[in-house]
């Protein structure tokens, strides 16, 4: 079994601009609504979309999992850190092989967990095209074995408690795909209908979330990508053409390295625009997002947000401010509140994403194996925030996202000076790096 390669950063943007000809006391108005507006949702307390990750629910340390399996085979140090991460409850990942056997292997951890009065979190990846034939290629073939398989998914689950956490990158890369934004989609492989690709994967997703809906204690979330990929408009289009109306809500960072409060942010502002967007009527050109950052609190001037420091309301420094993004979500959604619900991945974002100095690589593949990278926030269901369900780990910290060339012929991985181990294998060295930098610190 294996792991996903993790989300690229492929960012796309919208021309929204553009700002109206507002004039100053109707701006200063908006303001004080939206600052009005986030400090009632503050004040409001937190819970789940579900009774499935409810505030005091235990997350499943699986005892068969992939990490304990390294750690088996490692000696000293290297083992000490892989069994100090095997004992944090990470994802169970599930690709490949029939509907009967996905559903034993599914049954065995739910069967396993709830003996252990814990929540697993179990990551769906078998889609087609899944990772569109690079570091993590695989998946079924076509929509109907696709769907068995989901069948046979749920199946496993039963009854019994669990999160699914639906196809990594399946709404981030999607064959033959052009967004809303009118951007074509990269991933174009040969072996798709170029006619039918996108329908069909849309139309999977939607399967699998009915699916995993249906189960009486299941919890769905379909892919959100990150707070460095998509604009916030274009996520939330493919979300609800995904189902995520019927889902429990979205997920985060998977795989990635963005900043947790960056994440919050990105979080709340696809809530904003699905509620826009299918209660208001808006369109995708007025959902706010993190390639222009203004709004009514900074009088319309913005800028496009640095994934390199964390952001906030009222930062300093405007790369870094979200005031003007959460002002004009305030004024647009009025006393609509926003209600999709999202969990984040924390499992190596602690010190956020690695900001490497322009050419210095051809490719630098910030996301694979980038070096000193930690830990982030522990997994855990009490969040203290009303729209945020969870912080996992849905990335098994200490897996390999692939061998990284960065542009080069390889074999070696330039930055490291070393072959990294294949998608999914442990990494003793990032690993290592994992603990000693995570953020906050491991007790």
């Amino acid at each position: 079994m294996t792991t996903p390669s993790t989300t690229r950063n492929r960012t796309t943007t919208s021309d929204d601009h553009r700002p109206p000809g507002a004039r100053r006391a109707l701006r200063a108005a908006l303001a004080a609504a939206a600052a009005l507006a986030l400090a009632t949702l503050a004040a409001q307390p937190a819970h789940a979309a579900n009774d499935v990750l409810h505030p005091g629910a235990e997350l499943w340390a699986n005892p068969s999992s992939t990490t304990y399996e390294a750690a088996d085979a490692l000696t000293g140090d290297a083992r000490d850190d892989a069994l100090l991460l095997a004992g944090i409850g990470s994802a169970t990942w599930f690709n490949g092989g029939s509907p009967i056997d996905v559903k034993q292997r599914v049954k065995q951890a739910v069967v396993h967990a709830h003996a252990a009065g814990q929540v697993p979190v179990l990551v769906a990846y078998n889609i087609p095209f899944r990772d569109c034939a690079q570091y993590s290629a695989g998946g079924a073939t076509t929509l109907a074995e696709y769907e068995a398989w989901i069948d046979g998914f749920a199946k496993g689950i039963g009854n019994k408690e669990a999160v699914v956490i639906l196809e990594p990158d399946g709404l981030g890369i999607i064959p033959w795909y052009t967004s809303v934004d009118g951007v074509a989609e990269w991933c174009q492989p040969s072996e798709a209908d170029p006619a039918t690709a996108a329908d069909e994967r849309f139309a999977m997703l939607n399967h699998a979330v009915d699916a995993f809906a249906a189960l009486p204690n299941t919890a769905v979330y379909l892919d959100g990508v990150h707070s460095g990929w998509l604009n916030v408009g274009d996520i939330s289009d493919r979300l609800i053409r995904a189902g995520v109306e019927r889902a429990d809500g979205f997920y985060l960072n998977a795989s990635n390295y963005q900043y947790t409060a960056n994440l919050e942010a990105y979080g709340r502002w696809i809530s904003s625009c699905i509620a826009l967007l299918t209660e208001l009527g808006g369109g995708v050109g007025d959902c706010g997002n993190q390639y222009w950052n203004g709004g009514p609190a900074t009088g319309w001037s913005g800028v496009a947000m640095s994934p390199y420091g964390e952001w906030s309301s009222g930062a300093s420094d405007p790369a870094l401010d979200t005031a003007g993004v959460d002002s004009r979500y305030a004024a647009s959604l009025g006393d609509v509140e926003p209600s999709t619900h999202y969990v984040i991945d924390t499992s190596r974002n602690g010190v956020g994403p690695w900001n490497v100095a322009p050419g210095t690589y051809p490719d630098v593949q910030d996301w694979c194996n980038p070096p000193d990278r930690g830990l982030g926030l522990l997994p855990t269901t009490d969040t203290g925030v009303d729209l945020i369900d969870a912080y996992l780990w849905i990335k098994v910290p200490g897996e390999s996202d692939g061998e990284c060339f960065r542009g080069t012929g390889g074999p070696e991985d330039p930055e490291r000076g070393m072959i990294d181990p294949a998608a999914g294998v442990w990494f003793p060295e990032m690993a290592a790096e994992l603990i000693a930098n995570a953020v906050p610190p491991l007790p």
